[in-house]
C-alpha cells in the first residue's frame, strides 16, 4: 500500500494496525518512496552466530586450480 506522507499522519493508528497484520506500507512524497512501514520480523530461521558450525568443509585443495585457470592467474 502507497500513501502519502500527510494522509499518513492522520491515519497512523490505522496504519499501524495493517502493518501487524503484515500488510507492506510505503509512505511516499511527491510520488516518490521514502519510507516504508513493515511488521517486525517474528523469528529468525537460523541463529545467526555459528549457524552454520559443522555444516561448511572447505577442501584441502582448495587453492590448487586446474590448468584451465591458467589464463585467468596471468
Amino acid at each position: 500500500m502507497n500513501i502519502s506522507i500527510s494522509e499518513a499522519k492522520a491515519k497512523l493508528s490505522e496504519l499501524v494496525r495493517l502493518a501487524e497484520a503484515g500488510e507492506d506500507i510505503a509512505f511516499t512524497r511527491h510520488g516518490k518512496i521514502v519510507a516504508r512501514l513493515v511488521s517486525p520480523a517474528t523469528k529468525d530461521l537460523l541463529p545467526r552466530i555459528g549457524a552454520l558450525k559443522g555444516s561448511i568443509r572447505i577442501a584441502e585443495d582448495f587453492e590448487n586450480l586446474g590448468s584451465e585457470w591458467a589464463e585467468y592467474q596471468k
